[in-house]
């Protein structure tokens, strides 16, 4: 297991192979929908999303003792966000992805020419992520867009996952459609 602390340098980053489990700690974004959307379209978040890491998360939170708790913290199925990804990987320098389902070709060739990864999370341990959740340390756009769909900014550490597509075209998305139709077509 390789480890990837926040900041997810580009050589950190391009270390890791499709396949490899990884354990990420350090400072996460979180982002759905709504964030994608505003980004995409030319708007700009106040804090800077260079050599982070994007988590497909839609955070179920409380109010406690003047700050935040993440009660739950699932991955968001990550195909939504691919009309808008590829650009902000290369137009905000983002490093990670974290999600559920994989993105499609034009994430994946972003995340080659920019040097990005996409880290898996398994889907229904939304419990179990938000404990690796050490501190909810902003939010910003949460009366704009709501508590799923604002910028949360979260302290991790020991955050489990894999990475299904790497900054040098390694994509297991790709590779299990493509053997699937293989033994379909037999």
């Amino acid at each position: 297991m390789k480890t990837l602390e926040y900041p997810f340098t580009k050589d950190a980053v391009q270390n890791l192979r499709a396949g490899e489990r990884v354990v990420l700690s350090g400072t996460v974004f979180t982002g759905r929908d709504r964030l994608h959307k505003f980004i995409g379209e030319g708007g700009t978040v106040p804090v800077s999303l260079k050599d982070g890491a994007l988590f497909h998360c839609g955070p179920v939170m409380v109010k406690e003792q003047g700050g935040w708790k993440v009660l739950a913290a699932g991955p968001t199925t990550s195909i939504r966000e691919e009309p808008y990804m590829a650009g902000i990987i290369g137009q905000c320098g983002v490093r990670g992805i974290i999600g559920k389902g994989g993105m499609g070709a034009a994430t994946a060739e972003a995340c080659k020419n920019h040097g990005c990864i996409y880290v898996h999370l398994v889907g229904g341990a939304a419990a179990l992520t938000a404990s690796c959740v050490t501190e909810v340390k902003d939010v910003f756009f949460l009366r704009e867009f709501g508590m799923a769909e604002a910028l949360w900014v979260l302290e991790l550490a020991g955050l489990e996952g894999v990475v299904t597509m790497d900054a040098h075209g390694g994509n297991l998305h790709q590779d299990v459609l493509r053997n699937s139709q293989s033994n379909f077509n037999k």
